[in-house]
């Protein structure tokens, strides 16, 4: 018997395998679209971008992410796993943000759709207790129920309306106002929807690119990815179609205060863009930091700054190279720096005769020197007589082992492996020069200016803006703006009464607890009153002991 019991349990269209499934992804659904849950991805949307700004990105600075690892050994590897130096990229990341955007239309269609539904509706019947509402007056006039309800919809103009005729000669009006504030509020939410779409096209067809380019008159041409440093494409870019412009760097300057901490960064630019690439004329701007130079949908921005130490090296054949690479700052308060600058030998040796000779040299560069003994530092940004401490190696520099190199460093493998060579180690201030054992000689020349710039490519910044302004305008209404509604009732004398006069009742109701709206209403009150003789009736009980309902 319990098992015929069971399997006629099993039968029932009720409880169906697919009537199941189908009510649970129908609850699923519902719990997913309600604006509460809507706000708490909100909030973890928000929650999770902090990693991404405190931790350093590999799309942003892939740098400082090794430098993180080098500093954090154990700590590093457990992030990496968790993408935190990938924030914006990792799965988590998209699964949050995939989950709010379907939130979000799930929760705002239908509300528009019951918006609009509103919109065409007429407002709803007077309460028929109107004296139980929060809000509420009564009058008895000598003006009939017609004349008191015409008076109240000329005094109730702008708001949404509608009149009614009741048993026994009773009139009533209903009206209506402050639909703006559901439509801020769709506002709101669909210019929230906006925001993320936009973002989404920025990802999908924007790209970021780092270069850097010395101050000297140096140009820079949107071209291709190869001429940039780093470069962070979208999704759907290859790099093949950029848009084409040029700068050129024709000079920095920068202000410290007595501290040495940066005040403002100014790069003179020259570009060209457009026509001016094929007439070849340059248009002058400057730029400063948060300042971009807008082309179209691009934008160059100015990152930062550094020097670029310039060497003259005179091989013992007397042929001259000179040479001026950027070199990184280490101390961004006092702008301490150090790099590698390297050279090839003169002539066209073999191979075997060309590793042994090639040059490189290291150390650090100060702009305002300090000594401490021989031991050089730096004790402000600016150039004020700048020095280097060299380290001048000798050898096979690793340029054809196939390993890319950073242009700041040498490769410590070489070293390692005694194929590259420490001759030389000395301070040198601008125009001092030291002697290799060869006769090679190299001259410390001064320091050149360079800056980072950062191209960014996006589509959609337009939209954004658009959607941010509605995002600010949509919330304004949805908060300044307050929903309410007001009812007469305007019953008759009776006739049975010789004396019997109409009596007007008002009630109002705030469909969203917001102070003030009582001072309103008993304005409002006051206007509905009907022209005429007039005057309240006596209360026979005190307001307090009146049942406060709610509206129907």
């Amino acid at each position: 018997m319990a098992e015929e019991s069971k399997a006629r349990e099993e039968t029932r269209p009720g409880r169906a395998p697919h009537r199941v499934v189908l009510a649970t992804l129908r609850n699923y659904w519902r719990g997913l679209t309600t604006m509460r849950t809507a706000l708490v991805l909100l909030f973890l949307l928000a929650l999770a971008s902090v990693p991404g700004a405190l931790l350093p990105q590999r799309s942003v600075a892939p740098e400082l992410v090794v430098d993180y690892y080098n500093d954090n050994p154990r700590l590093a590897p457990l992030l990496d796993r968790l993408s935190m130096f990938d924030v914006f990229g990792s799965v988590w990341f998209a699964a949050i943000y995939v989950l709010l955007f379907t939130s979000l239309v799930g929760c705002v269609v239908p509300r528009c759709a019951e918006f609009v539904r509103q919109l065409r509706a007429r407002p709803v019947l007077t309460p028929r207790n109107l004296d139980r509402l929060p809000h509420h007056h009564r009058v008895e006039t000598d003006v009939s129920p017609e004349e008191a309800v015409a008076h109240a919809r000329t005094v109730l103009r702008g708001w949404r309306v509608a009149e009614r005729e009741e048993d026994q000669g009773v009139r009533t009006l209903s009206a209506e106002r402050g639909y703006l504030r559901e439509a801020g509020n769709l506002v709101f939410h669909t210019a929230m929807l906006g925001l993320l779409v936009a973002f989404a096209l920025g990802e999908l067809f924007g790209y970021e690119g780092q270069t850097i380019v010395r101050a000297d008159g140096q140009e820079f041409c949107n071209s291709g990815i190869y001429n940039y440093d780093s470069f962070n494409a979208g999704i759907s870019v290859d790099g093949t179609n950029l848009n084409p412009f040029c700068v050129r760097v024709d000079g920095f300057r920068a202000e410290h205060l007595p501290t040495g901490q940066a005040l403002q960064y100014h790069a003179d630019l020259s570009y060209q863009v457009g026509d001016a690439l094929e007439t070849g004329e340059w248009s002058e701007h400057e730029l400063q930091v948060n300042h971009p130079l807008r082309t179209g949908t691009d934008r160059v921005y100015l990152l930062g700054h550094g020097y670029a130490p310039r060497f003259t090296v005179t091989f013992p054949n007397g042929e001259e190279r000179v040479k001026n690479t950027q070199w990184r700052p280490v101390e961004l308060q006092t702008m301490l720096s150090e790099g590698a600058t390297k050279f090839d030998p003169p002539g066209t040796p073999d191979e075997e005769e060309r590793h042994r000779g090639q040059l490189a040299i290291t150390g650090l560069l100060a702009p305002t020197p300090a000594y401490d003994g021989t031991l050089l530092t730096s004790r402000f940004p600016a150039l004020n007589e700048p020095a280097v401490a060299v380290d001048v190696l000798r050898g096979n520099l690793g340029n054809d082992s196939g390993r890319g190199q950073s242009i700041f460093e040498i490769d410590q493998e070489m070293v390692d492996a005694g194929l590259l060579e420490r001759v030389a180690r000395e301070n040198l201030s601008v125009g001092e020069e030291l002697e290799l054992d060869d006769g090679t000689v190299i001259r410390f020349d001064g320091v050149d200016d360079w800056v980072s710039l950062q191209v960014s490519h996006d589509p959609a910044q337009i939209w954004v803006l658009v959607a941010s302004i509605a995002v600010l305008l949509g919330l304004s209404l949805s908060l300044g703006i307050k929903r309410r509604r007001v009812w007469v009732r305007a019953t008759p004398a009776d006739p049975d009464d010789p004396g019997g006069r109409t009596v007007v009742r008002i009630g109002g109701l705030a469909r969203t607890d917001q102070a003030g709206y009582g001072e309103e209403f008993t304005r409002l009150a006051a206007e509905l009153e009907p022209a005429g003789r007039s005057e309240p009736p006596a209360d026979p009980e005190p307001a307090s002991a009146r049942a406060h309902g709610k509206d129907t």
